[in-house]
């Protein structure tokens, strides 16, 4: 009897001791605290996600933003090689000048047949008729064309110079809540010549229906420079793909105006560098003419024997290669 009461304490001792030790691994976790590390670690794994994916939704709108800058760079690109060939209207156009392509042809003309009778008859000589007839080449064909060039430099250089101003109308009408149709219509109005006549243009086309991005394309025809299509891109891609307007344009006028900045600088620079080479590229003819109306028979050789002219030649090709040089050593492409 006392074996079986020994062994009945043994087994409720041990019963009792497997009761406490599964009620200790059920309730351990809660005790230990391994639950809430548990669900800590799922929060915190949980934000480092999302936060992951905010960054890559981040990373995705800006490589879509440059993949549409150079789709829209790439394009604009193909367009110019498209229309290098620059026609005498186009030219016109961008001059200002309300003038037909035949009227200018007639003007050139007139001026060629002036200048070769002029010097057919300030020229005598065997070589008299020759010398009309290259003069009057050049009237014909050569200063019109650089007058022209001449007047489509600077009234760009004028265009350049207030597009900033022009964007900043724009930048102020659109945060004083005006569409930006309107702020273009205000710089046609209040703007200086050449700004408000091209932006005239850009209003009046859009009043019959044509897209906002093909009247600046036709503008950048009109005026091919790069702030005009900086100006195009930025206008394009926050109609395709959204943003604040007024802010983007607010970066690109002051961008176009350190690009302005630099610009005056280094013609600052190269100042001096341009007055000595247009001194040493104007110094020999102007010795040859001073010679020739002091002592011409001192001179004369070199206009009537052959060994003369052959000096010329080579001096001429000499000075044409000096010219050249000075001309690419100062002049910065920026």
């Amino acid at each position: 009897m006392a074996d079986l009461g020994l062994s009945a304490d043994i087994v409720a001792i041990l019963i009792g001791l497997a009761v406490g030790g599964l009620i200790y691994a059920l309730s351990y976790p809660f005790v230990s605290g391994e639950i809430l590390a548990a669900k800590r670690v799922a929060s915190v794994s949980e934000a480092r996600a999302k936060k992951s994916g905010n960054s890559r939704s981040v990373a995705d709108i800006a490589a879509q933003r440059k993949k549409q800058v150079a789709e829209s760079l790439k394009d604009m690109e193909s367009r110019a090689k498209s229309t290098q060939k620059v026609s005498l209207r186009t030219k016109l156009e961008r001059a200002g000048l309300d003038t037909e392509p035949r009227t200018f042809w007639i003007m050139s003309l007139a001026t060629g047949a002036f200048l070769g009778l002029f010097t057919f008859i300030s020229v005598t000589g065997p070589s008299g008729p020759l010398a009309s007839l290259a003069v009057a080449l050049v009237g014909t064909f050569g200063l019109p064309h650089w007058f022209l060039n001449k007047l489509i430099t600077r009234r760009q250089k004028k265009f350049q110079q207030e597009l900033a101003n022009a964007i900043d109308v724009v930048v102020r009408g659109v945060k004083s809540g005006l569409p930006l149709n309107e702020c273009l219509q205000i710089i046609a109005r209040e703007s200086p010549e050449p700004i408000a006549g091209e932006f005239r243009y850009v209003v009046e086309q859009m009043r019959v229906g044509i897209p906002l991005s093909e009247a600046l394309d036709r503008l950048i025809v009109r005026m091919p420079l790069a702030e005009v299509k900086f100006l195009a891109i930025v206008i394009g891609i926050q109609q395709q793909a959204g943003g604040n307007l007024s802010e983007a344009l607010g970066n690109l006028s002051s961008v176009l105006r350190d690009r302005f900045r630099m610009e005056m600088k280094v013609k600052a620079l190269a100042a001096e560098a341009k007055a000595s080479a247009m001194v040493l590229g104007c110094l020999p003819p102007a010795v040859v003419t001073m010679t020739y109306i002091s002592s011409p028979d001192y001179i004369m050789p070199l206009f009537t024997t052959t060994a003369g002219n052959l000096i010329l030649a080579g001096s001429l090709s000499w000075m044409t290669c000096g010219i050249l040089m000075m001309r690419k050593m100062i002049n910065f492409k920026f």
